[in-house]
């Protein structure tokens, strides 16, 4: 099954900030992914964590000089620059970045950043006022100018005890930024692919509301397969979920603002992932005030209207439409009909009465049926490997 780090030779870079505590468990989530990580310390970072940590999660030699005769940098100091799928620093100093804007080489780090040809992320994390000072300000508009990637810093209680920009990103986030990078070239680079999640809500008045049990998790994997592919992804959510990384997200509630905000997106898409359960009714009218019982009342009656059918509305056209079926009976063939109906390329049906997938787990088991009628049966997998399989055939489908 796909896994964006399998296998990916990652040089981190860690420089002398107390955020550097954090690199310890990127690396240790980089190495449970896959990733060969080859460690790199300068010297001030070496004060702050110890070599032997970083070894005993990598399981390969930490680097620390240019010079150490065990090292294979002292027989060729390019070795790591040369191997390497992606340069992280993290932390990053002010003095690390300003070194690195210069050009300079004198410790390992530097030497393998200005002799590298593979992307660079950087992870900034110092004092608010060293990020806003001026000099800093040039050194990063250079470094992004000549394409190194940037991630935070974030806001927040710095280790000064000051509050402000400074914060490094934390692991599970960066490492999110990691695949994004390194998916720069991948088989949706240049396409905008439009993807839907979560149940939408429907208002019965200030407090109730109609929906379903969609979780989003199918949806928000299907942004995150798309990021990792090279996508300029946009996902339109009715979901709590935290955002993905390098994901625009465009928040909805109801079908209406699902509608909107999906059309607004596909006006220059490439494909369109339809993963949301939508709601097909909601209530004629919305009540301005909270709805009270009265005495004695025993039913409560509510007129529904049709909701716009967004994967039928939604035009382009040169637009992949792809639906999702959640069926609880006959599943492939309410599929077929829906493929046909909404004019689909591809849908995704799978059946909601299986206990061990479907909502709110984090697997599924799906049946892809394309224009073709072929259908294609996944076992059990997790829904990102799910998402992997449904953008194969989106990949095939934009040619």
């Amino acid at each position: 099954m796909p896994n964006p780090l399998e296998g990916k030779h990652i040089v981190l870079g860690v420089t002398g900030s107390i955020a550097c505590y954090k690199t310890v468990d990127l690396a240790s989530k980089l190495v449970q992914s896959g990733a060969l990580v080859d460690v790199v310390l300068t010297e001030a970072a070496a004060r702050f964590v110890a070599p032997l940590t970083f070894r005993a999660i990598t399981h390969r030699p930490v680097v620390t000089s240019l010079w150490d005769a065990q090292s294979e940098l002292s027989m060729d100091h390019v070795a790591l620059a040369k191997r390497a799928d992606i340069v992280v620093v993290a932390p990053a100093t002010a003095d690390s970045l300003a070194k690195y804007a210069m050009g300079l080489a004198d410790d390992a780090l530097l030497a393998t950043l200005l002799a590298t040809a593979a992307p660079v992320l950087v992870a900034p994390a110092m004092d608010a006022n060293m990020w806003d000072a001026a000099a800093t300000r040039e050194n990063v508009a250079r470094l992004k100018s000549r394409g190194v990637a940037f991630a935070g810093p974030l806001p927040g209680r710095l280790a000064s005890g000051l509050t402000g920009l400074g914060r490094m990103v934390e692991p599970l986030e960066l490492a999110g930024h990691i695949r994004a990078v390194l998916g720069r070239n991948g088989g949706l680079a240049g396409k905008k692919v439009v993807v839907s999640a979560g149940g939408t809500q429907e208002a019965i008045d200030p407090v109730r509301f109609i929906s379903n049990h969609s979780s989003g998790k199918m949806g928000y994997a299907l942004a995150e397969a798309a990021r990792d592919r090279g996508a300029d992804v946009t996902l339109v959510s009715a979901a709590g979920l935290p955002d993905p990384v390098g994901v625009e997200v465009v928040g909805v509630r109801s079908t209406g603002e699902m509608l909107e905000a999906v059309t607004a997106a596909c006006k220059k898409a490439d494909a369109l992932v339809m993963a949301a359960a939508v709601s097909d009714w909601r209530p004629a009218k919305t009540a301005a005030q909270k709805v009270k019982k009265q005495a004695g009342q025993e039913t409560w009656s509510l007129e529904l209207v049709r909701n716009p059918d967004i994967l039928a509305t939604v035009k382009g056209r040169r637009l992949v439409k792809v639906g999702f079926a959640a069926e609880s009976e006959a599943l492939e063939k309410h599929a077929r009909a829906k493929l046909k109906e909404k004019g689909l390329h591809l849908i995704v049906a799978n059946d909601i009465t299986s206990t061990d997938s479907g909502f709110g787990s984090d697997d599924n088991r799906v049946v892809i049926i394309g224009r073709d009628g072929k259908a294609e049966r996944l076992g059990l997998m997790s829904k990102y490997d799910v998402a992997w399989r449904v953008l194969d055939r989106v990949v095939g489908l934009l040619g």
